[in-house]
Protein backbone atom coordinates (compact mmCIF):
# COMPACT_ATOMS: atom_id res chain seq x y z
CA UNK A 1 0.00 0.00 0.00
CA UNK A 2 1.50 3.44 -0.61
CA UNK A 3 0.64 6.53 1.92
CA UNK A 4 -1.26 9.15 0.49
CA UNK A 5 0.83 12.36 2.28
CA UNK A 6 3.37 14.18 -0.16
CA UNK A 7 6.41 12.42 -0.96
CA UNK A 8 9.71 13.92 -0.30
CA UNK A 9 11.23 11.60 -2.99
CA UNK A 10 10.86 12.87 -6.73
CA UNK A 11 8.56 10.17 -9.09
CA UNK A 12 7.14 12.97 -11.15
CA UNK A 13 10.43 15.04 -12.41
CA UNK A 14 9.10 17.42 -9.66
CA UNK A 15 12.73 18.74 -9.16
CA UNK A 16 13.15 21.07 -11.69
CA UNK A 17 10.22 22.62 -10.43
CA UNK A 18 11.50 23.05 -6.88
CA UNK A 19 15.21 23.98 -7.99
CA UNK A 20 12.69 27.04 -9.91
CA UNK A 21 11.35 28.19 -6.77
CA UNK A 22 14.57 27.83 -4.84
CA UNK A 23 16.20 29.94 -7.27
CA UNK A 24 13.19 32.65 -6.78
CA UNK A 25 13.37 32.85 -2.85
CA UNK A 26 16.67 32.71 -2.56
CA UNK A 27 17.48 35.89 -4.49
CA UNK A 28 18.06 38.71 -2.25
CA UNK A 29 16.98 41.25 -4.81
CA UNK A 30 13.86 39.78 -5.38
CA UNK A 31 12.85 39.49 -1.71
CA UNK A 32 9.96 40.47 -0.13
CA UNK A 33 8.55 37.36 -2.12
CA UNK A 34 5.14 35.75 -2.39
CA UNK A 35 5.26 32.43 -4.77
CA UNK A 36 1.85 30.64 -5.58
CA UNK A 37 2.46 26.73 -6.70
CA UNK A 38 -0.93 25.94 -8.20
CA UNK A 39 -2.39 22.84 -9.47
CA UNK A 40 -5.53 20.87 -9.11
CA UNK A 41 -6.49 18.69 -5.68
CA UNK A 42 -3.65 15.86 -5.78
CA UNK A 43 -1.63 16.94 -8.12
CA UNK A 44 1.94 17.12 -5.90
CA UNK A 45 1.77 20.66 -4.81
CA UNK A 46 2.84 19.32 -1.55
CA UNK A 47 5.44 17.24 -2.68
CA UNK A 48 6.88 20.63 -4.48
CA UNK A 49 7.04 22.33 -1.23
CA UNK A 50 8.92 19.10 0.11
CA UNK A 51 11.35 19.55 -2.18
CA UNK A 52 11.60 23.18 -2.19
CA UNK A 53 12.53 22.85 1.37
CA UNK A 54 15.23 19.89 1.08
CA UNK A 55 16.59 21.78 -1.54
CA UNK A 56 16.91 25.08 0.61
CA UNK A 57 18.95 22.95 3.29
CA UNK A 58 21.66 22.40 0.93
CA UNK A 59 22.38 25.90 0.33
CA UNK A 60 25.14 27.29 2.18
CA UNK A 61 23.01 30.14 3.52
CA UNK A 62 21.39 29.36 6.33
CA UNK A 63 17.55 29.55 6.05
CA UNK A 64 14.80 29.59 8.77
CA UNK A 65 11.99 27.19 7.23
CA UNK A 66 8.95 27.51 8.90
CA UNK A 67 6.04 24.90 7.59
CA UNK A 68 2.30 25.29 7.74
CA UNK A 69 -0.44 23.26 7.42
CA UNK A 70 -3.31 25.09 7.49
CA UNK A 71 -5.69 22.20 7.70
CA UNK A 72 -4.21 21.30 11.13
CA UNK A 73 -6.15 24.55 12.11
CA UNK A 74 -9.51 24.16 10.56
CA UNK A 75 -11.21 24.53 13.76
CA UNK A 76 -9.19 26.99 15.61
CA UNK A 77 -10.94 29.80 17.12
CA UNK A 78 -8.67 32.35 14.68
CA UNK A 79 -6.93 30.82 11.35
CA UNK A 80 -5.33 34.35 10.80
CA UNK A 81 -3.42 34.12 14.61
CA UNK A 82 -2.81 30.32 13.69
CA UNK A 83 -0.56 31.59 11.06
CA UNK A 84 1.25 34.37 12.98
CA UNK A 85 1.82 32.27 16.20
CA UNK A 86 3.22 29.53 14.21
CA UNK A 87 5.95 32.21 12.68
CA UNK A 88 6.45 33.27 16.16
CA UNK A 89 7.05 30.24 17.81
CA UNK A 90 9.66 28.91 15.22
CA UNK A 91 11.06 32.52 15.44
CA UNK A 92 11.44 32.18 18.97
CA UNK A 93 12.96 29.19 18.61
CA UNK A 94 15.56 29.92 16.66
CA UNK A 95 16.46 32.42 18.62
CA UNK A 96 16.91 30.50 21.64
CA UNK A 97 20.40 30.61 23.11
CA UNK A 98 21.18 34.53 22.11
CA UNK A 99 20.21 36.70 24.39
CA UNK A 100 19.34 39.87 23.05
CA UNK A 101 18.24 37.70 19.85
CA UNK A 102 15.29 36.28 22.16
CA UNK A 103 14.55 39.11 23.28
CA UNK A 104 13.28 40.61 20.03
CA UNK A 105 11.93 37.56 19.15
CA UNK A 106 9.56 37.73 22.63
CA UNK A 107 8.82 41.68 21.51
CA UNK A 108 7.48 40.25 18.21
CA UNK A 109 5.24 37.29 19.78
CA UNK A 110 3.75 40.00 22.43
CA UNK A 111 2.88 42.18 19.29
CA UNK A 112 1.01 39.21 17.79
CA UNK A 113 -1.20 39.09 20.85
CA UNK A 114 -2.90 42.95 20.19
CA UNK A 115 -3.20 42.01 16.86
CA UNK A 116 -5.27 38.56 17.42
CA UNK A 117 -6.91 40.95 19.93
CA UNK A 118 -8.39 43.23 17.23
CA UNK A 119 -9.53 40.41 14.80
CA UNK A 120 -11.38 39.41 18.08
CA UNK A 121 -12.65 42.27 19.20
CA UNK A 122 -14.17 42.85 15.49
CA UNK A 123 -15.42 39.31 15.44
CA UNK A 124 -17.08 39.20 18.80
CA UNK A 125 -19.06 42.64 18.55
CA UNK A 126 -20.55 41.36 14.87
CA UNK A 127 -21.34 37.73 16.53
CA UNK A 128 -23.19 39.84 19.23
CA UNK A 129 -24.99 42.32 16.50
CA UNK A 130 -25.91 39.70 14.03
CA UNK A 131 -23.77 41.79 11.60
CA UNK A 132 -20.64 40.71 9.44
CA UNK A 133 -16.98 41.07 10.28
CA UNK A 134 -15.55 41.82 7.31
CA UNK A 135 -15.13 45.52 7.17
CA UNK A 136 -13.59 45.86 10.26
CA UNK A 137 -11.39 42.93 9.58
CA UNK A 138 -10.31 43.59 6.65
CA UNK A 139 -9.65 47.64 7.37
CA UNK A 140 -7.47 45.96 9.97
CA UNK A 141 -5.26 43.52 7.49
CA UNK A 142 -5.81 46.19 4.77
CA UNK A 143 -3.92 48.69 7.44
CA UNK A 144 -1.36 46.01 7.81
CA UNK A 145 -0.49 45.89 4.16
CA UNK A 146 0.20 49.84 3.94
CA UNK A 147 1.43 50.84 6.95
CA UNK A 148 4.83 52.46 7.25
CA UNK A 149 7.44 52.96 9.54
CA UNK A 150 6.71 56.30 10.20
CA UNK A 151 3.38 56.21 10.02
CA UNK A 152 1.11 57.92 12.44
CA UNK A 153 -2.18 57.83 13.23
CA UNK A 154 -5.44 59.23 14.54
CA UNK A 155 -7.45 56.41 13.66
CA UNK A 156 -9.69 55.99 16.86
CA UNK A 157 -11.31 52.71 18.58
CA UNK A 158 -14.55 54.42 17.63
CA UNK A 159 -13.38 53.66 13.85
CA UNK A 160 -14.38 49.92 14.19
CA UNK A 161 -18.25 50.64 14.92
CA UNK A 162 -18.20 50.12 10.92
CA UNK A 163 -19.19 46.62 11.34
CA UNK A 164 -21.21 46.81 14.12
CA UNK A 165 -23.12 49.07 17.21
CA UNK A 166 -22.73 46.53 19.89
CA UNK A 167 -18.58 47.57 20.12
CA UNK A 168 -19.40 48.79 23.39
CA UNK A 169 -20.67 45.25 24.88
CA UNK A 170 -17.07 43.92 23.65
CA UNK A 171 -15.13 46.69 24.84
CA UNK A 172 -16.25 46.45 28.60
CA UNK A 173 -14.65 43.01 28.87
CA UNK A 174 -11.45 44.21 27.18
CA UNK A 175 -10.97 46.74 29.79
CA UNK A 176 -7.51 46.90 31.07
CA UNK A 177 -6.35 46.20 27.37
CA UNK A 178 -8.10 48.48 25.70
CA UNK A 179 -7.88 51.90 27.56
CA UNK A 180 -7.60 54.88 25.67
CA UNK A 181 -6.66 56.21 21.76
CA UNK A 182 -2.87 56.92 23.09
CA UNK A 183 -2.48 53.32 24.00
CA UNK A 184 -4.54 51.29 21.43
CA UNK A 185 -4.43 52.74 17.44
CA UNK A 186 -5.04 49.86 15.58
CA UNK A 187 -3.07 51.10 12.41
CA UNK A 188 0.18 52.00 15.00
CA UNK A 189 -0.01 48.52 16.35
CA UNK A 190 0.28 47.39 13.11
CA UNK A 191 3.19 49.39 12.92
CA UNK A 192 4.79 47.97 15.68
CA UNK A 193 4.22 45.22 14.57
CA UNK A 194 6.11 45.47 11.20
CA UNK A 195 9.25 47.47 13.05
CA UNK A 196 9.39 44.52 15.03
CA UNK A 197 9.32 41.88 12.53
CA UNK A 198 11.72 44.06 10.45
CA UNK A 199 14.38 44.57 13.36
CA UNK A 200 13.64 40.63 14.41
CA UNK A 201 14.71 39.79 10.93
CA UNK A 202 17.60 41.99 10.70
CA UNK A 203 18.88 40.56 14.19
CA UNK A 204 18.66 36.99 12.53
CA UNK A 205 20.29 38.10 9.25
CA UNK A 206 18.59 35.20 7.46
CA UNK A 207 15.78 34.89 5.38
CA UNK A 208 12.60 33.70 6.61
CA UNK A 209 10.71 31.29 4.25
CA UNK A 210 7.27 30.26 4.94
CA UNK A 211 5.30 27.24 3.76
CA UNK A 212 1.52 27.09 3.18
CA UNK A 213 0.02 24.19 2.94
CA UNK A 214 -3.49 21.92 2.22
CA UNK A 215 -5.89 25.57 1.64
CA UNK A 216 -7.19 22.89 -0.26
CA UNK A 217 -8.56 21.37 2.40
CA UNK A 218 -9.92 24.47 4.46
CA UNK A 219 -13.83 25.49 4.73
CA UNK A 220 -13.69 28.78 2.50
CA UNK A 221 -13.37 31.24 5.47
CA UNK A 222 -10.42 29.62 6.61
CA UNK A 223 -8.69 29.35 3.27
CA UNK A 224 -9.42 33.34 3.25
CA UNK A 225 -8.61 33.87 6.69
CA UNK A 226 -4.95 32.45 6.60
CA UNK A 227 -4.71 34.44 3.32
CA UNK A 228 -5.52 37.54 5.20
CA UNK A 229 -3.10 36.91 7.23
CA UNK A 230 -0.34 36.39 4.78
CA UNK A 231 -0.65 40.17 4.11
CA UNK A 232 0.86 41.68 7.20
CA UNK A 233 3.85 40.08 5.83
CA UNK A 234 3.65 41.44 2.19
CA UNK A 235 6.48 43.76 1.08
CA UNK A 236 8.50 42.66 5.12
CA UNK A 237 12.32 42.14 4.26
CA UNK A 238 13.76 38.79 3.77
CA UNK A 239 10.84 37.21 3.85
CA UNK A 240 9.42 34.99 1.13
CA UNK A 241 5.63 32.88 1.11
CA UNK A 242 5.32 29.92 -0.81
CA UNK A 243 2.02 28.86 -0.98
CA UNK A 244 0.42 25.62 -2.25
CA UNK A 245 -3.25 26.25 -3.48
CA UNK A 246 -5.71 25.40 -6.20
CA UNK A 247 -6.42 28.52 -7.57
CA UNK A 248 -10.26 28.22 -8.52
CA UNK A 249 -10.75 26.89 -4.41
CA UNK A 250 -9.61 30.28 -3.57
CA UNK A 251 -11.72 32.06 -6.30
CA UNK A 252 -14.66 30.00 -5.36
CA UNK A 253 -13.96 30.51 -1.42
CA UNK A 254 -13.51 34.65 -1.96
CA UNK A 255 -17.28 35.76 -2.48
CA UNK A 256 -17.87 33.67 0.78
CA UNK A 257 -15.58 36.12 2.95
CA UNK A 258 -16.17 39.36 0.61
CA UNK A 259 -19.58 39.55 -0.41
CA UNK A 260 -20.52 40.67 -3.49
CA UNK A 261 -17.15 39.97 -4.95
CA UNK A 262 -17.35 39.83 -8.64
CA UNK A 263 -15.14 37.29 -10.79
CA UNK A 264 -12.84 40.19 -11.60
CA UNK A 265 -12.32 40.89 -7.69
CA UNK A 266 -11.48 37.07 -7.07
CA UNK A 267 -8.90 37.52 -9.86
CA UNK A 268 -7.46 40.50 -8.66
CA UNK A 269 -7.38 39.55 -5.06
CA UNK A 270 -5.55 36.31 -5.98
CA UNK A 271 -2.75 38.81 -7.73
CA UNK A 272 -2.38 40.53 -5.61
CA UNK A 273 -1.05 38.59 -2.96
CA UNK A 274 0.33 36.01 -5.15
CA UNK A 275 3.92 37.45 -7.39
CA UNK A 276 4.96 34.38 -8.64
CA UNK A 277 2.85 31.75 -9.60
CA UNK A 278 4.21 28.42 -10.86
CA UNK A 279 1.57 25.97 -12.15
CA UNK A 280 2.15 22.31 -11.38
CA UNK A 281 2.36 20.35 -15.06
CA UNK A 282 -0.20 17.75 -15.83
CA UNK A 283 1.58 14.93 -15.72
CA UNK A 284 1.93 13.03 -19.48
CA UNK A 285 2.09 9.61 -20.39
CA UNK A 286 5.80 9.52 -19.92
CA UNK A 287 5.50 11.14 -16.45
CA UNK A 288 3.00 8.44 -15.44
CA UNK A 289 4.51 5.77 -16.64
CA UNK A 290 7.74 6.58 -14.94
CA UNK A 291 5.84 7.22 -11.47
CA UNK A 292 3.89 3.96 -11.53
CA UNK A 293 7.42 1.97 -11.87
CA UNK A 294 8.71 3.80 -8.62
CA UNK A 295 5.68 2.97 -7.17
CA UNK A 296 5.69 -0.50 -7.90
CA UNK A 297 9.27 -0.44 -7.26
CA UNK A 298 8.91 0.99 -3.89
CA UNK A 299 6.02 -1.89 -2.88
CA UNK A 300 8.25 -4.30 -3.86
CA UNK A 301 10.81 -3.17 -1.50
CA UNK A 302 13.56 -2.95 -3.75
CA UNK A 303 16.71 -2.37 -1.71
CA UNK A 304 17.98 1.06 -1.82
CA UNK A 305 20.68 1.35 -3.71
CA UNK A 306 18.90 -0.30 -7.38
CA UNK A 307 15.76 2.08 -6.26
CA UNK A 308 17.81 4.97 -6.37
CA UNK A 309 19.31 3.75 -9.64
CA UNK A 310 16.02 3.26 -11.35
CA UNK A 311 14.65 7.01 -9.88
CA UNK A 312 17.87 8.46 -11.34
CA UNK A 313 17.75 6.69 -14.69
CA UNK A 314 13.95 7.19 -15.07
CA UNK A 315 14.58 11.29 -14.08
CA UNK A 316 17.03 11.62 -16.70
CA UNK A 317 15.23 9.95 -19.18
CA UNK A 318 12.04 12.33 -18.78
CA UNK A 319 14.57 15.46 -18.61
CA UNK A 320 15.57 14.52 -22.50
CA UNK A 321 12.33 13.23 -23.46
CA UNK A 322 11.60 16.01 -25.53
CA UNK A 323 14.53 15.08 -28.14
CA UNK A 324 14.56 11.55 -27.16
CA UNK A 325 12.47 8.06 -26.90
CA UNK A 326 11.68 6.91 -22.83
CA UNK A 327 14.14 4.36 -21.73
CA UNK A 328 12.73 0.73 -21.99
CA UNK A 329 12.14 -1.42 -19.13
CA UNK A 330 14.90 -3.37 -20.36
CA UNK A 331 17.45 -0.63 -20.38
CA UNK A 332 16.02 0.30 -17.02
CA UNK A 333 16.76 -3.00 -15.60
CA UNK A 334 19.87 -3.75 -17.39
CA UNK A 335 22.82 -4.40 -14.68
CA UNK A 336 20.35 -4.51 -11.58
CA UNK A 337 21.44 -6.61 -9.43
CA UNK A 338 17.76 -7.43 -7.99
CA UNK A 339 15.76 -10.68 -7.01
CA UNK A 340 13.07 -12.09 -9.13
CA UNK A 341 13.74 -10.11 -11.79
CA UNK A 342 11.30 -11.10 -14.16
CA UNK A 343 8.55 -10.71 -12.18
CA UNK A 344 9.59 -7.44 -12.04
CA UNK A 345 9.76 -6.78 -15.51
CA UNK A 346 6.00 -8.47 -15.75
CA UNK A 347 4.89 -5.42 -13.49
CA UNK A 348 6.85 -2.52 -15.30
CA UNK A 349 5.57 -3.89 -18.41
CA UNK A 350 1.65 -3.67 -17.08
CA UNK A 351 2.81 -0.09 -15.69
CA UNK A 352 3.53 0.80 -19.35
CA UNK A 353 0.22 -0.47 -20.63
CA UNK A 354 -1.58 1.41 -17.68
CA UNK A 355 0.31 4.86 -18.42
CA UNK A 356 -1.55 5.42 -21.42
CA UNK A 357 -4.85 5.65 -20.38
CA UNK A 358 -4.49 6.40 -16.95
CA UNK A 359 -2.71 9.90 -18.46
CA UNK A 360 -5.37 10.70 -21.24
CA UNK A 361 -8.91 9.79 -19.43
CA UNK A 362 -10.84 12.30 -19.24
CA UNK A 363 -11.29 10.84 -15.32
CA UNK A 364 -7.83 10.37 -14.23
CA UNK A 365 -5.97 13.08 -15.95
CA UNK A 366 -2.43 11.77 -14.78
CA UNK A 367 -3.50 13.24 -11.38
CA UNK A 368 -0.38 11.24 -8.97
CA UNK A 369 -3.34 10.99 -5.91
CA UNK A 370 -5.49 9.11 -8.05
CA UNK A 371 -3.59 7.16 -9.27
CA UNK A 372 -1.72 6.31 -5.90
CA UNK A 373 -5.29 5.73 -4.69
CA UNK A 374 -6.39 3.74 -7.63
CA UNK A 375 -3.25 1.48 -6.75
CA UNK A 376 -4.13 0.98 -3.63
CA UNK A 377 -7.65 0.04 -4.38
CA UNK A 378 -6.43 -2.81 -6.57
CA UNK A 379 -4.05 -4.00 -3.80
CA UNK A 380 -7.23 -3.91 -1.10
CA UNK A 381 -9.30 -6.21 -3.30
CA UNK A 382 -6.16 -8.84 -4.15
CA UNK A 383 -5.75 -9.25 -0.34
CA UNK A 384 -9.41 -9.81 -0.29
CA UNK A 385 -9.58 -11.91 -2.97
CA UNK A 386 -6.93 -13.94 -1.45
CA UNK A 387 -8.44 -14.59 1.89
CA UNK A 388 -11.70 -15.64 -0.13
CA UNK A 389 -9.98 -18.29 -1.79
CA UNK A 390 -10.63 -16.33 -4.93
CA UNK A 391 -8.63 -17.15 -7.63
CA UNK A 392 -8.21 -13.48 -9.23
CA UNK A 393 -5.00 -12.45 -11.06
CA UNK A 394 -4.03 -8.93 -9.96
CA UNK A 395 -4.05 -7.59 -13.66
CA UNK A 396 -8.01 -8.60 -13.79
CA UNK A 397 -8.60 -6.84 -10.65
CA UNK A 398 -6.59 -3.44 -12.32
CA UNK A 399 -8.56 -3.56 -15.74
CA UNK A 400 -12.20 -3.52 -13.71
CA UNK A 401 -10.75 -0.86 -11.27
CA UNK A 402 -9.68 1.72 -14.27
CA UNK A 403 -13.10 1.28 -16.06
CA UNK A 404 -14.78 2.29 -12.23
CA UNK A 405 -13.20 5.09 -12.34
CA UNK A 406 -12.56 6.14 -15.82
CA UNK A 407 -16.46 5.27 -16.77
CA UNK A 408 -18.10 6.05 -13.65
CA UNK A 409 -20.99 4.49 -11.65
CA UNK A 410 -23.59 4.04 -14.00
CA UNK A 411 -21.81 2.66 -16.70
CA UNK A 412 -20.20 0.28 -14.07
CA UNK A 413 -23.43 -1.23 -12.71
CA UNK A 414 -24.44 -1.91 -16.25
CA UNK A 415 -20.73 -3.86 -16.83
CA UNK A 416 -21.55 -5.92 -13.45
CA UNK A 417 -25.22 -6.54 -14.38
CA UNK A 418 -23.88 -7.81 -18.01
CA UNK A 419 -21.37 -10.43 -16.08
CA UNK A 420 -24.82 -11.01 -14.23
CA UNK A 421 -26.98 -11.77 -16.70
CA UNK A 422 -24.54 -13.47 -19.24
CA UNK A 423 -22.85 -16.01 -16.55
CA UNK A 424 -19.76 -13.98 -15.98
CA UNK A 425 -18.79 -14.27 -19.78
CA UNK A 426 -20.56 -11.04 -21.55
CA UNK A 427 -20.43 -11.42 -25.24
CA UNK A 428 -20.15 -7.09 -25.40
CA UNK A 429 -16.81 -7.72 -24.29
CA UNK A 430 -15.58 -9.89 -26.23
CA UNK A 431 -16.51 -8.16 -29.10
CA UNK A 432 -14.82 -5.03 -27.92
CA UNK A 433 -11.77 -6.98 -27.40
CA UNK A 434 -11.86 -8.83 -30.64
CA UNK A 435 -12.39 -5.78 -32.92
CA UNK A 436 -10.39 -3.90 -34.38
CA UNK A 437 -12.18 -1.11 -34.87
CA UNK A 438 -14.93 1.36 -32.74
CA UNK A 439 -18.09 -0.43 -32.50
CA UNK A 440 -21.16 1.12 -33.93
CA UNK A 441 -23.14 3.43 -31.44
CA UNK A 442 -26.41 1.63 -31.41
CA UNK A 443 -24.53 -1.69 -30.01
CA UNK A 444 -23.48 -0.04 -26.93
CA UNK A 445 -25.64 0.36 -23.79
CA UNK A 446 -27.07 3.80 -23.23
CA UNK A 447 -24.77 4.32 -20.33
CA UNK A 448 -21.50 3.34 -22.15
CA UNK A 449 -21.62 5.83 -24.94
CA UNK A 450 -20.46 8.88 -23.79
CA UNK A 451 -16.56 7.60 -24.06
CA UNK A 452 -16.34 5.35 -26.74
CA UNK A 453 -12.67 6.41 -26.86
CA UNK A 454 -11.44 5.04 -23.83
CA UNK A 455 -13.55 1.83 -24.58
CA UNK A 456 -11.42 1.01 -27.31
CA UNK A 457 -8.05 1.49 -25.37
CA UNK A 458 -9.49 -0.15 -22.29
CA UNK A 459 -10.44 -3.25 -24.15
CA UNK A 460 -6.79 -3.68 -25.31
CA UNK A 461 -5.49 -3.45 -21.97
CA UNK A 462 -3.84 -7.29 -20.45
CA UNK A 463 -5.61 -9.49 -19.80
CA UNK A 464 -7.82 -10.52 -22.26
CA UNK A 465 -11.59 -11.11 -20.62
CA UNK A 466 -12.62 -12.98 -23.35
CA UNK A 467 -13.60 -16.68 -22.27
CA UNK A 468 -13.02 -15.43 -18.92
CA UNK A 469 -15.49 -15.98 -15.90
CA UNK A 470 -16.05 -12.58 -14.03
CA UNK A 471 -18.37 -13.46 -11.90
CA UNK A 472 -16.10 -13.43 -8.84
CA UNK A 473 -14.24 -10.39 -9.73
CA UNK A 474 -17.39 -8.50 -10.22
CA UNK A 475 -18.32 -10.05 -7.35
CA UNK A 476 -15.59 -8.35 -5.05
CA UNK A 477 -16.07 -5.18 -6.27
CA UNK A 478 -19.61 -4.60 -5.88
CA UNK A 479 -19.21 -6.11 -2.34
CA UNK A 480 -16.15 -5.56 -0.55
CA UNK A 481 -15.52 -1.70 -2.38
CA UNK A 482 -18.75 1.26 -2.39
CA UNK A 483 -18.99 1.51 -5.93
CA UNK A 484 -18.33 4.66 -6.96
CA UNK A 485 -15.95 5.28 -3.98
CA UNK A 486 -13.41 6.03 -5.91
CA UNK A 487 -14.78 8.08 -8.45
CA UNK A 488 -16.74 10.35 -5.52
CA UNK A 489 -13.31 12.45 -4.43
CA UNK A 490 -13.34 15.67 -6.84
CA UNK A 491 -12.42 18.76 -6.03
CA UNK A 492 -13.56 21.74 -4.46
CA UNK A 493 -14.84 23.52 -7.66
CA UNK A 494 -16.75 20.35 -8.62
CA UNK A 495 -18.57 20.32 -5.31
CA UNK A 496 -19.38 23.19 -5.60
CA UNK A 497 -21.04 22.85 -8.95
CA UNK A 498 -22.60 19.73 -8.18
CA UNK A 499 -24.32 21.57 -4.84
CA UNK A 500 -25.12 24.48 -7.64
CA UNK A 501 -26.60 21.95 -10.07
CA UNK A 502 -29.05 20.52 -7.05
CA UNK A 503 -30.22 24.32 -6.23
CA UNK A 504 -30.82 25.21 -9.66
CA UNK A 505 -34.69 25.65 -10.32
CA UNK A 506 -34.91 27.33 -13.81
CA UNK A 507 -33.61 26.18 -16.85
CA UNK A 508 -31.47 29.65 -17.21
CA UNK A 509 -28.90 30.36 -14.64
CA UNK A 510 -26.13 32.52 -14.40
CA UNK A 511 -24.68 31.25 -11.16
CA UNK A 512 -24.19 27.63 -12.77
CA UNK A 513 -22.51 28.59 -16.03
CA UNK A 514 -20.05 30.70 -13.60
CA UNK A 515 -19.26 27.02 -11.60
CA UNK A 516 -19.22 25.44 -14.76
CA UNK A 517 -16.35 27.68 -16.11
CA UNK A 518 -14.71 26.97 -12.79
CA UNK A 519 -14.78 22.85 -12.44
CA UNK A 520 -12.31 21.09 -15.14
CA UNK A 521 -14.18 19.11 -17.45
CA UNK A 522 -12.40 16.18 -16.92
CA UNK A 523 -14.79 15.92 -13.86
CA UNK A 524 -18.10 17.23 -15.20
CA UNK A 525 -18.66 13.16 -15.36
CA UNK A 526 -18.19 12.96 -11.92
CA UNK A 527 -20.47 15.13 -10.75
CA UNK A 528 -23.44 13.98 -13.54
CA UNK A 529 -22.80 10.55 -11.68
CA UNK A 530 -23.51 12.06 -8.42
CA UNK A 531 -26.48 13.88 -10.07
CA UNK A 532 -27.87 11.15 -11.10
CA UNK A 533 -27.83 9.08 -8.05
CA UNK A 534 -29.36 11.88 -6.35
CA UNK A 535 -31.94 11.90 -8.59
CA UNK A 536 -32.44 7.86 -8.43
CA UNK A 537 -33.61 8.43 -4.36
CA UNK A 538 -36.61 10.29 -5.63
CA UNK A 539 -39.36 7.31 -7.06
CA UNK A 540 -41.51 10.20 -8.39
CA UNK A 541 -39.54 12.72 -10.58
CA UNK A 542 -41.17 16.39 -10.77
CA UNK A 543 -40.26 19.33 -12.83
CA UNK A 544 -39.50 20.57 -9.16
CA UNK A 545 -37.52 18.01 -8.09
CA UNK A 546 -34.03 19.19 -6.98
CA UNK A 547 -31.71 18.87 -9.58
CA UNK A 548 -33.49 17.95 -12.86
CA UNK A 549 -33.02 21.71 -14.09
CA UNK A 550 -29.30 21.30 -12.81
CA UNK A 551 -28.79 17.60 -14.47
CA UNK A 552 -30.12 19.30 -17.54
CA UNK A 553 -28.04 22.40 -18.12
CA UNK A 554 -25.18 19.94 -17.11
CA UNK A 555 -26.05 17.37 -20.39
CA UNK A 556 -26.38 20.40 -22.71
CA UNK A 557 -23.01 21.08 -21.56
CA UNK A 558 -20.87 18.40 -22.66
CA UNK A 559 -21.56 15.43 -24.53
CA UNK A 560 -20.70 12.72 -22.47
CA UNK A 561 -23.15 13.84 -19.31
CA UNK A 562 -25.85 14.13 -22.05
CA UNK A 563 -25.46 10.33 -22.64
CA UNK A 564 -25.52 9.66 -18.53
CA UNK A 565 -28.02 11.95 -18.00
CA UNK A 566 -30.72 10.72 -21.18
CA UNK A 567 -29.61 6.93 -20.00
CA UNK A 568 -31.35 7.84 -16.59
CA UNK A 569 -33.75 9.53 -17.71
CA UNK A 570 -35.31 7.33 -20.27
CA UNK A 571 -35.77 4.58 -17.19
CA UNK A 572 -37.55 7.29 -15.14
CA UNK A 573 -41.37 6.65 -14.99
CA UNK A 574 -43.08 8.61 -18.49
CA UNK A 575 -43.97 11.93 -17.87
CA UNK A 576 -44.54 14.90 -21.06
CA UNK A 577 -42.05 17.31 -19.64
CA UNK A 578 -39.77 14.89 -19.50
CA UNK A 579 -39.96 13.21 -22.56
CA UNK A 580 -39.69 16.83 -24.30
CA UNK A 581 -36.24 17.06 -22.39
CA UNK A 582 -35.06 13.98 -23.64
CA UNK A 583 -35.75 14.91 -27.29
CA UNK A 584 -34.33 18.12 -26.88
CA UNK A 585 -31.08 16.45 -25.51
CA UNK A 586 -30.94 13.99 -28.25
CA UNK A 587 -31.81 16.32 -31.02
CA UNK A 588 -28.38 18.09 -29.78
CA UNK A 589 -26.53 15.16 -30.60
Amino acid sequence: MWSDKESKIDFLNFNEIAESIKDLITERELMPISVGVFGDWGAGKSTILELTANALEKEEQEYIQIHFDAWTFQGYDDAKAALLETIAAHLVKAAEGDEKLLAKALDFAKRIDKVRFMGLMAEGAATISGMPTFGAIQSLFGWASDATDDEESTFELSDLQKDTKELGKVSKKTKGIVKAKKRFSPPKEISEFRKSYTSLLKAFDKPVIVYVDNLDRCLPENTISTLEAIRLFLFMPNTAFVVAADPDMIRLAIPHFHKGASARHQTDYLDKLIQIPVHVPKPGVAEVRAYLIMLIAQDRKVPEKEFVRLRERLEESLKFSWKQAQISVDDLLEECELDAVAELREEFKIAEQMALILAESANINGNPRIVKRLLNQIKMRKRTAHRRGMQLDERTITKLVIFERCMGVQATNKLYELIDTESGQPALIAELENNDKELEENVLPDEWKHDQPFLAKWSKLQPKFTGIDLTAAAYLSRQNIPMGAVNSVISGAAQALLEGLIKQKIKGSKASDALLEKTASEEYVSVMDALVDHLRQIEDWQRETPGIYGAWKLAGHDDRCRDIFLAAAKKAPKKRWLSLIIKELEGAK
